[in-house]
């Protein structure tokens, strides 16, 4: 009899708890091969060296369940083992509709936290189907495969939840889209990088002041992207060309950008950047970390020195959804099918056109609007996002050099 067609017929549920050593799930079926039973289903945890094996399986045929318990329980008694097998019918019980990945990020992830999220969970009408760590650092990473509830609905309450209690919460849909994200884009300034590259070259400038100055303005409304960025841009009227070598030596990677762009090209995606801040850096960036794209502002050379302008496409916020969608269509990609990185106001557009935005040490609003939010200092948690685990990432690493 095959597992399919186990739903109404007598199952044994075998679990096997204790010390875990190599050979034990091949003994236990060992063991129950004995007795010609079908399997139906297997899972296997093992935390701090401790094994919980189970083996959902069909009761033996012509009255073998007694001898299939005695050997059992003899087997697990020789290797120092406990086992313990319950009657039932049929397989597990379907899973709710509406399935989603809950990944929560916690540093620290507390008792405290897990309880929140878990009845926040069960609040929606949610049920946890299963659990399991994708990593213990930088941070500790836990996904949630959950079912019984829209993954809308999901999202909305552990998103204030979250919040309150000081945990990141990502919740996509689960299916095949989720290993098929093929682009990633991120903004540059203070995602990518922990700099801002107009203040680099401000410093240059002597002008840091006018420039925070103008910044602020742009924050209170005052003047939108373009004209703070024209208002800033002039300040560095006059300045050499060879600056922009020393800005691009002075431009700090965040923690964690190599590991997270290196993984993603080893699995297939497609990489890039759109920023508002300048060619002069992200061509060189393009370059050293291996993209596939990158799109900014171009500051104006003329005799050696800045003029104080920009040429081209002014890449702003509106510009920077466009640059994602041209992204991906060059890439043959999807659009549900992308994942956006970004941090600033004039990310949001391209935060909310991608199938998966993250707001990445984000301002408030930033982290209200989009999919979900990351706010610890490593940018290479995002793969956690994606159900790609700090053991894959390692193993990759171990394996290419």
């Amino acid at each position: 009899m095959s597992a399919s067609q186990t739903s109404d017929v007598p199952t044994l549920l075998v679990k096997i708890f204790g010390k875990d050593r190599p050979g034990i799930t091949a003994g236990l079926f060992d063991t129950l091969a004995a007795f010609s039973v079908d399997v139906v289903d297997i899972e296997q945890v093992v935390t701090r060296g401790r094994i919980v094996l189970c083996a959902l399986v069909t009761e033996p045929t012509a009255g073998g369940e007694g001898e299939l318990r005695a050997t059992v329980h003899s087997w697990a008694e020789s290797l120092r083992l406990q086992a313990e097998i319950i009657s039932g019918t049929g397989d597990n019980r379907p899973r709710g509709s509406g399935r989603s990945h809950v990944t929560v990020l916690g540093h620290p992830l507390t008792a405290e936290h897990t309880a929140a999220i878990a009845s926040t969970i069960t609040s929606t009408g949610g049920n946890i189907d299963r659990i399991f760590r994708l990593a213990k650092y930088p941070v500790t990473a836990v996904e949630f495969a959950v079912s019984g509830t829209e993954t809308g609905d999901l999202r909305t309450a552990l998103a204030t939840r979250a919040h309150k209690i000081g945990v990141d919460v990502a919740v996509v849909s689960a299916g095949l889209h989720r290993r098929a994200q093929r682009l990633v884009v991120m903004d540059v300034d203070s995602t990518l990088i922990q700099d801002e590259v107009i203040e680099l070259f401000a410093a240059h400038a002597g002008c840091e002041e006018q420039v925070a100055e103008v910044t602020a303005r742009a924050m209170r409304g005052e003047l939108d992207f373009e004209q703070s960025l024209h208002a800033r841009v002039a300040l560095l009227a006059g300045l050499d060309e060879s600056v922009v070598e020393k800005v691009r030596q002075e431009v700090r990677l965040t923690p964690g950008a190599r590991t997270l762009i290196r993984t993603l090209k080893r699995l297939g995606y497609q990489v890039g950047v759109v920023s508002g801040g300048f060619t002069q850096v992200t061509d060189e960036l393009k370059v050293r970390l291996g993209l596939d794209f990158a799109s900014a502002n171009t500051l104006e050379i003329v005799d050696g020195r800045l003029t104080g302008r920009v040429t081209g496409e002014i890449v702003d916020r509106a510009g920077k959804a466009r640059l994602l969608s041209r992204f991906a269509a060059e890439a043959g990609v999807p659009l549900a099918q992308t994942v956006a990185i970004g941090d600033g106001a004039n990310d949001l557009d391209m935060l909310n056109t991608a199938g998966l935005g993250v707001a990445f040490n984000a301002k408030p609003v930033v982290r209200e609007a989009a999919h979900t939010a990351v706010n610890v200092p490593f940018l290479d948690t995002v793969l956690y996002l994606l159900g790609i685990t700090r053991e894959e990432v390692e193993a990759a690493d171990i394996h290419e050099d």
